[in-house]
């Protein structure tokens, strides 16, 4: 996505639409004497290599030469102190709270001051990796953070020669580039959590006080996601895949929160079943023009404790955060990945993890399965009504993950629209679009990832209903009283339609989805849902009896 047309210094005015107070505030930031410039991976990876923080592994990169690095680069890891994981209650966004802002501001300036006072790093990337959208983006922090300004870079994609060369041939869009300030060292006590403070309109942010390398990656991803919902896009935190056979292809897509089985699900190999193109497990967007799906990350930022001692994916790490070593009985530095050490241990692994990743997927998009652990539905329910679709995307029932630093019970079940905590934009928006994509014809279901009714889901079962799904062998009957709605009959997970007490508890989770989206209408007047959704649910409450 090629730059904006800047204008001339005469020509700045304080109503200017192409910046804010937080925008200039933070971009100014980033020429002052105390930054360098980081212009090359295996320059990111030699800091990052000498940093007194870093624990450097005995396991070299694979693919390290095709990254960027050198070709004897080691798995570097780092560790931070008591949060290892995202902290939402850190957001603020500019505009919110006029009078929250002036303070807000002028912390920012504090510790860009603050910060100017020693060495700091930054460097360049892209977000996006087609011409029809790629947005760049700036970062700097510390150089005292030199690691994670490598996680960084290979988490997302390094300004080079080539990139540069198809970002210059990008699609243009009327927006900033991403500036993104980073001072975990800074506190400020009226914010004893950090602050991540976003202006999205304007593409940038401070996270202050944070040191979890999430907090960078998903602030990144943040406004890429913003930016391309102002431009036609729908932004989605998920994955997403092309089942090929010989007859035909299939797209499909996974959203869910972390943990909650969509890598899983997104990596699935089938057993051959089918030729499988991965997109990305995390960051995509879908046009709704045509449906065309765009990776926004090379890498993958991934849970290090599916993967124990000797699993091949470990190959594939390039970082890691948060996970525990020991030595091998050959004297050698070997991961303890169980999280043992603590909840959420981290990677970021290289795109070579999957032999058959690709950037964009020009077919259009055919199903979208929101992942829930709701243990009132079955394995799976197909939605065949697109208001109903979305409303349910709107509501998506799941559970918290150690991925974020929450004070929340993790075994609660709590809504998370569309699966993404990371929205700067009002939520109907989403809504409309994916109501958009569900009228086109894309199918909807919903999966259960969790238990039903006291009986585990495995991902054998949820597996096997995708590929029946893909191969259009699955046989799906209505679901009991609910119209719009059918399941398939599985083995081992009866639906008991005549248990009243099954109905009232079905009827108490159809209740809770009524009541948040009311909550939310009461606490969000100037973001309103539309009284359709309300009325939605309001109507299949009265049809369970």
């Amino acid at each position: 996505m090629a730059t904006i047309e800047m204008f001339q210094t005469n020509d700045i005015r304080k109503s200017n639409p192409h910046f804010s107070r937080l925008k200039s505030t933070v971009e100014t930031a980033f020429y002052s004497n105390n930054i360098t410039q980081v212009n090359s991976l295996e320059e990111a990876y030699l800091r990052a290599l000498n940093a007194p923080n870093t624990i450097v592994l005995d396991t070299e990169v694979k693919h390290s030469v095709e990254l960027g690095l050198p070709a004897d680069a080691k798995q570097l890891l780092t560790q931070d102190g008591r949060v290892f994981g995202r902290t939402a209650k850190a957001r603020r966004n500019y505009g919110d709270d006029s009078e929250e802002d002036d303070k807000l501001l002028g912390i920012v300036r504090d510790a860009i001051f603050a910060g100017s006072h020693q060495p700091f790093l930054k460097a360049t990337a892209y977000v996006g990796l087609d011409t029809d959208f790629m947005v760049k983006a700036h970062i700097t922090m510390p150089e005292s953070q030199s690691n994670n300004l490598y996680s960084w870079l290979i988490n997302f994609q390094i300004a080079n020669a080539k990139y540069d060369k198809l970002y210059a041939e990008s699609k243009e869009y009327p927006e900033n580039d991403i500036y993104i300030f980073f001072y975990p060292e800074f506190k400020h006590p009226d914010y004893p959590m950090g602050l991540s403070y976003f202006d999205s309109e304007h593409n940038v942010v401070a996270v202050l006080g944070m040191n979890y390398f999430g907090e960078i990656k998903k602030g990144t991803l943040t406004l890429a996601w913003g930016t391309a919902a102002r431009n036609g896009y729908v932004a989605c935190h998920g994955g997403l895949k092309i089942f090929r056979t010989e007859a035909d292809a299939h797209v499909a897509s996974f959203f869910g929160l972390s943990g909650s089985g969509k890598s899983t699900l997104t990596h699935a190999k089938h057993e051959g079943r089918f030729d499988i193109e991965v997109l990305h497990d995390d960051a995509f967007i879908v046009s709704i023009e045509d449906g065309s799906s765009i990776a926004l990350e090379p890498s993958y930022f991934d849970k290090t404790s599916d993967y124990p001692a000797g699993h091949p994916e470990q190959d594939y790490f390039v970082t890691l955060q948060n996970v525990g070593v020991t030595l091998d009985e050959k004297g050698k530095k070997a991961l303890v990945t169980e999280d043992i050490r603590n909840g959420n241990g981290r990677t970021v692994k290289s795109r070579y993890s999957t032999a058959n990743r690709v950037d964009k997927i020009d077919e259009p998009i055919e199903a979208i399965y929101w992942i829930m652990k709701d243990d009132s539905l079955p394995p799976i329910v197909k939605v065949t009504n697109p208001l109903l679709a979305s409303a349910f995307g709107a509501t998506l029932a799941t559970k918290r993950s150690t991925a974020e630093n929450t004070t929340d019970d993790h075994d609660a079940l709590v809504i998370e629209p569309y699966a993404n905590p990371f929205r700067v934009y009002p939520l109907v928006e989403d809504y409309e679009k994916f109501k958009a994509l569900f009228e086109k014809g894309v199918d909807c279901y919903i999966i259960n990832t969790g238990e039903f009714l006291g009986q585990k889901v495995t991902p054998k079962d949820t597996l096997g209903l995708i590929e029946a799904n893909v191969l259009k062998e699955a046989k799906f009957e209505p679901f009991g009283p609910l119209e719009h709605f059918e399941f398939v009959a599985l083995d081992g997970f009866d639906v008991p339609f005549e248990d009243e007490v099954y109905l009232d508890y079905l009827k108490s989770r159809m209740q809770g989805r009524l009541d948040f989206i009311i909550n939310f209408n009461a606490k969000h007047t100037m973001d309103l849902l539309p009284n359709e959704i309300i009325e939605a649910f309001q109507k299949i409450v009265r049809s369970i009896n």
